[in-house]
């Protein structure tokens, strides 16, 4: 029998932080995955703090930020590896309209840190922006695809990781531990992006699920070391590569890249790009979406030791470690869960 504090379930962002936490604060904990989410891994790992369609702050900007990097540098030092690459982030204009908006958001107090006040010309003759552009302040991309896999690997190393799927009829609850085969632990964690939805405990949570396909796109022409927010998005990842998202689709809960998808994201990018580029890859993935756009975090009304983690959306790289902490101090200090997130806000 292995005894160990904790069970955790799915390997994706939401799980790695709270994988942290537990290792900051020397938990032992035994990770299952069997990579059948890919969201996290498809993620464009674009983080800023502001929703640039509308030019209003992100739920709890600040406190994210100030959570998730040192989370993040910290795994990057652990793991001898490169994640974390901060990005000047510009937002296209499409009109004055858009630049009289952008200007009256940075008057802000909340916004004012995180946008310039000095309008950025474009002098790049592969992109259509007559009205220019205004940069991100604080802005990055996570290289979420190598941070799962590189996890996964030390996980390995550290003899924690289990790769296959969870078999819930094989667990056996009981008032003070959780046993599975022949694991014994004190707490179980299920973080499985949309794979929660064939989950028995946690299948009543109103996980929406949206889809979302990627593109990486070569394009020797453009040459740009900086993202640009659009119609859609395109990230430079290096020799000459670029990230460009992503789509939105509510009823497709498949991890298949379609022909619609890829479509629409070259129909969008080709509205400011006007250089020749080649499609490399297609990626899509589902989100873990609510409808209120906040997490889904909580334990289980009837098992005391059994928790969910989930519900992080489009912006999991930064809501991750915020999320993780705050299940974290809940589960071993008592700590009450804001209503924001709490699970129990659809119950109550």
């Amino acid at each position: 029998m292995k005894n160990v504090d904790y069970i955790v379930v799915g390997c994706g962002l939401a799980s790695v932080a709270f994988c942290e936490k537990l290792r900051a604060n020397n938990k032992s904990f035994v990770l299952f995955d069997d990579a059948s989410q890919q969201s996290s891994i498809v993620a464009a790992g674009l983080y800023n703090p502001v929703i640039l369609k509308r030019f209003t702050e992100v739920w709890k900007a600040k406190e994210q930020l100030d959570i998730a990097l040192p989370v993040y540098n910290k795994i990057e030092k652990d793991l001898n590896i490169k994640i974390d690459y901060k990005l000047r982030l510009l937002r296209r204009f499409s009109s004055i309209e858009e630049q009289n908006l952008w200007f009256n958001a940075s008057d802000k107090s909340k916004l004012g840190p995180y946008l310039s006040t000095q309008l950025v010309k474009n002098n790049n003759l592969a992109i259509d922006a007559p009205y220019g552009f205004g940069e991100v302040l604080h802005a990055g991309r996570l290289d979420t695809e190598k941070l799962i896999n590189s996890y996964k690997d030390f996980s390995k190393q550290e003899q924690c990781l289990v790769e296959s799927s969870f078999r819930y009829e094989r667990l056996s609850i009981q008032e003070n531990s959780i046993q599975y085969d022949d694991i014994k632990a004190r707490h179980l964690v299920f973080a499985e992006g949309f794979g929660v939805k064939k989950n028995p405990y946690f299948s009543h949570i109103p996980l929406n699920g949206t889809k979302g396909e990627v593109l990486i796109v070569r394009a020797p022409q453009l040459n740009i070391d900086y993202g640009i927010k659009s119609s859609v998005f395109i990230i430079p990842i290096g020799n000459d590569l670029y990230t460009v998202g992503s789509t939105y689709n509510w009823t497709d809960k498949s991890n298949r890249p379609t022909e619609e998808g890829k479509n629409e994201l070259v129909t969008k990018l080709k509205t400011f790009i006007k250089c020749d580029f080649e499609i490399v890859q297609h990626f899509a993935g589902i989100r873990p979406t609510v409808k209120d756009r906040r997490p889904l975090v909580g334990r289980h009304p009837e098992h005391q030791n059994i928790y969910v983690l989930n519900g992080l959306g489009t912006r999991g790289v930064m809501i991750a470690p915020y999320v993780a902490e705050k299940l974290y101090y809940c589960i071993e200090h008592g700590e009450p869960l804001d209503i924001e997130i709490d699970i129990k806000r659809f119950t109550s």
